[in-house]
């Protein structure tokens, strides 16, 4: 599988498998403290070849992911669900965990942001799938998150996310009955 995108990633391990998985170039940020100089070279090849966002399902690529979008807008975006993330003996959770397939999978389910949606998602949309402010809003979030592959958000951000990749209200619909009778269930 040849990718046409720049991958932005975290660092040297994430680079080293994501190359394992797919040709493909990459753009390393070496951290969360990401410089002006990492940002003009991801500017540089989102206007050349575009850009794909490929961090760590953690609070630092959440971060990265975010200071990215804001700074050079039109970029993709990959998300791997943490369990996939994970370490061995869970020692850190990173894209460099993740198995050749999973990496693949995330990578041919890439989102197109856009700020033009039809048919917007409200918070109330939400609320009958117990999504926000309930005992299991948070799982819920996590699974559909997993299930939509656009990462797990909290409360706040699930709605423009949502939009954002222009899910719409029969796919959450579909996804939500589908984890809610897991659920029943017991699985």
């Amino acid at each position: 599988m040849k990718v046409k995108e720049i991958i932005v990633v975290e660092g040297k391990d994430d680079t080293q498998k994501i190359k394992q998985a797919v040709m493909a170039d990459t753009i390393e940020t070496s951290g969360s403290a990401i410089g002006e100089e990492v940002l003009t070279r991801i500017r540089h090849a989102q206007e050349k070849r575009g850009v794909i966002i490929f961090t760590d399902p953690d609070y630092p690529g959440k971060r990265i992911r975010h200071i990215i979008s804001e700074c050079v807008p039109g970029c993709k975006h990959a998300f791997l669900p943490k369990h996939v993330a994970i370490a061995k003996h869970d020692k850190g959770v990173g894209v460099e965990h993740a198995s050749i397939e999973d990496i693949r999978d995330a990578l041919a389910r890439v989102y197109e942001v856009t700020t033009e949606v039809a048919d917007p998602l409200e918070k109330k949309d939400l609320l009958p799938y117990g999504l926000i402010g309930g005992p299991m809003a948070n799982r819920r979030r996590e699974m559909l998150g997993e299930r939509l592959h656009i990462g797990h958000t909290n409360a706040k951000q699930l709605v423009r996310r949502l939009n954002m990749f222009q899910i719409t209200r029969e796919e959450v619909e579909r996804t939500m009955n589908e984890i809610i009778q897991e659920e029943r269930d017991g699985k």
